[in-house]
């Protein structure tokens, strides 16, 4: 749980890295992303010798790595687009929403159960849900869109049997090479920023590889080891950082409708974690 609430706290900060990226569009960031997050793990991969996982790796293992790359490479294009286009807001509903979608793949693919308070937190939050995707008159493409690749991508990594480090390395691994030909592509056509913004602007696109693998990294260590439904109702971390953020930095407006959404799902996350500490101290030997 401790991994996971690190991976949490570390994206609820991304509002404030990404901004700093511009002029380069989100394409461009989200190549620069994959490019240098595989560098840097690959190292990292050197260092711990880890390299024997993946040469073990069976080509179905290899398959469901490429998945998760994809997939997690999707989630990155849609949230650097909604945070550079002022669009936080957004980006925070999608997390919002992905935990209930967490907890339903939990259920249906991987046999998870919820004990009687840990459903009514559920009924509760997809109120909430429903009323900030469906009532506040804005159509949540962009919360969708995020919410069923990030959603999809926990599922991967709970069927996938490598380590947290060689499973990210894999995945980056696996989209680099279209990656480096979209960079290849760009830097041909003159639209390039990597060397056309100062140096600055390049150590910040050499950064961005690790600020995506640390957060990764602890997801994937954590997400293996708790139920997936813990891992979404802990998620909600991430949005309600997002959403302070647009309210207090990049001052989006907030409606009256939006703000009862928020603390619909902050009553079910109250409750979800309520009967967690509950359930651990009843079980706690005498």
């Amino acid at each position: 749980m401790v991994y996971t609430l690190l991976a949490y706290l570390m994206w609820g900060f991304f509002p404030a890295f990404f901004p700093l990226l511009l002029p380069a569009g989100p394409l461009e960031i989200l190549a620069h992303r994959l490019v240098w997050c595989a560098l840097f793990m690959v190292i990292v991969l050197l260092l711990i010798r880890g390299w024997g996982e993946l040469r073990r790796a069976g080509l179905r293992e290899w398959g469901w790595l490429a998945l998760a790359g994809l997939l997690i490479s999707v989630n990155w294009g849609i949230y650097v687009l909604a945070v550079n286009s002022g669009h936080v807001a957004d980006a925070a509903l999608g997390y919002f929403i992905n935990p209930l979608l967490s907890i339903a793949l939990g259920m249906l693919f991987l046999g998870e159960r919820l004990r009687r308070w840990q459903v009514v937190s559920v009924i509760i939050a997809a109120a909430g849900v429903v009323w900030l995707a469906f009532l506040t008159g804005q159509p949540p493409y962009l919360a969708i869109g995020l919410a069923l690749s990030f959603g999809f991508y926990g599922l991967i990594k709970k069927r996938v049997t490598v380590s947290a480090a060689a499973s990210l390395t894999a995945e980056a691994l696996a989209m680099t090479p279209v990656a480096v030909i979209y960079l290849v592509w760009l830097a041909s056509r003159g639209e390039s920023t990597f060397t056309s913004e100062g140096p600055g602007h390049t150590a910040l696109l050499l950064l961005a590889g690790v600020v995506t693998a640390a957060p990764l990294f602890f997801f994937g260590a954590g997400a293996k080891k708790i139920p997936l439904a813990t891992v979404g109702m802990l998620q909600y971390i991430t949005p309600t950082m997002q959403m302070l953020w647009a309210l207090f930095v990049t001052h989006e407006y907030l409606s009256a409708s939006r703000w009862i959404g928020y603390i619909i799902i902050w009553i079910a996350v109250a409750v979800y974690l309520a009967d967690l500490l509950n359930f651990r101290r009843t079980r706690r030997p005498a």
